[in-house]
C-alpha cells in the first residue's frame, strides 16, 4: 500500500463529526493568530509613540555614518500610492538619510521618479531671495530606481561577458567555476558600481526582498517594516538605531 492510497483511507475514515473538530481547532487556530498579531500592532503603536515624542531617549542621536545608502523596498501595488511613498522619504529627509535606492519589482516608482526628485532635489536658481532660501535650507536627497528587471539585464549582460571571455576565446583552456568574484568583475566590466545598501528596509506583506538584485545585498542588514500603509516614524527610527549598534563581520 503506498502513501496515496494509506491517506484517502485515513481521510474516508473521518466521519462528519471529526470534521466539526477540525473546524472548531482552525478556528481558534486562527483566533489565537487575530490576537497576537492584534497584540503585536498595540505594541508597535505604543513603541511608535513613546520613540516619536521623545519619551524613549535612546533614538534621539543616531550614527548616520553607519547609514550611507539606504535601500528601501516597496511592494508594487503599495507603490502606487504616491502619498505613502513622499511621506515615508520626508521622514527619512528629516532624519538625516541622504541616498536612498528605491525598488519595487514592477518598475512603479521609476514611473513617478519626476515627482521624487522635484520635491527633493534642488531645482533652477531663482532670483527670490526667500526662495533661494528656502532651497537652501530644504534637505537634499539623492535618488536611485529599480526594478527586477535591471536585475535581470544585468545578470544577461553579465552572463554574456563570462561566456565570451571564457568559452569563445579559447576552447582548449580550463573552464572556471563561477563564484562571487567573477560576477563582480563582470558587473565591473560594464560599469555597474552602484554601491550595496547599507541598510534595506522592506515595507510589504511577505518578508522578503521582492526581487531585489541579490549581488546588492551580500553584507546589507534586511529588515521587515510590514506593509506601507502601516509604516510608522517611530520605528524607522528604531531600525536605523539598532542597525548602527550591530557589529558586522565581513570574514577574513
Amino acid at each position: 500500500m503506498n502513501v496515496a492510497e494509506d491517506f484517502q483511507q485515513t481521510f474516508n475514515r473521518i466521519t462528519p463529526k471529526d470534521n466539526s473538530i477540525f473546524l472548531l481547532l482552525w478556528h481558534v487556530l486562527h483566533l489565537i493568530l487575530r490576537v497576537f498579531y492584534f497584540a503585536q500592532e498595540v505594541f508597535q503603536t505604543v513603541e511608535n509613540y513613546l520613540i516619536t515624542n521623545g519619551i524613549v531617549k535612546a533614538y534621539e542621536h543616531l550614527n548616520l555614518q553607519r547609514v550611507n545608502y539606504l535601500g528601501v523596498v516597496i511592494d508594487s501595488v503599495e507603490a502606487r500610492e504616491t502619498t505613502e511613498v513622499i511621506q515615508l522619504l520626508e521622514w527619512l529627509s528629516d532624519i538625516g538619510i541622504k541616498k536612498v535606492c528605491l525598488y519595487d519589482k514592477e518598475g512603479v516608482l521609476k514611473k513617478s521618479k519626476e515627482v521624487f526628485v522635484e520635491r527633493f532635489n534642488s531645482s533652477k536658481p531663482s532670483n527670490d531671495d526667500s526662495k533661494m532660501d528656502s532651497l537652501l535650507n530644504k534637505k537634499q536627497m539623492d535618488f536611485e530606481f529599480v526594478s527586477i528587471s535591471d536585475g535581470k539585464l544585468v545578470v544577461a549582460k553579465a552572463a554574456d561577458v563570462l561566456f565570451k571571455k571564457y568559452y569563445l576565446d579559447d576552447d582548449d583552456a580550463e573552464k572556471p567555476f563561477f563564484t562571487e568574484s567573477y560576477l563582480t568583475d563582470a558587473l565591473k566590466t560594464l560599469g555597474v558600481v552602484e554601491p550595496d545598501p547599507d541598510l534595506l528596509l522592506v515595507y510589504a506583506p511577505a518578508r522578503c526582498h521582492l526581487g531585489f538584485p541579490a549581488w546588492r545585498i551580500r553584507y546589507t542588514e534586511i529588515v521587515h517594516m510590514g506593509p506601507l500603509k502601516h509604516k510608522k516614524y517611530g520605528l524607522i527610527l528604531k531600525a536605523i538605531h539598532n542597525f548602527t549598534k550591530v557589529k558586522q563581520n565581513y570574514g577574513s
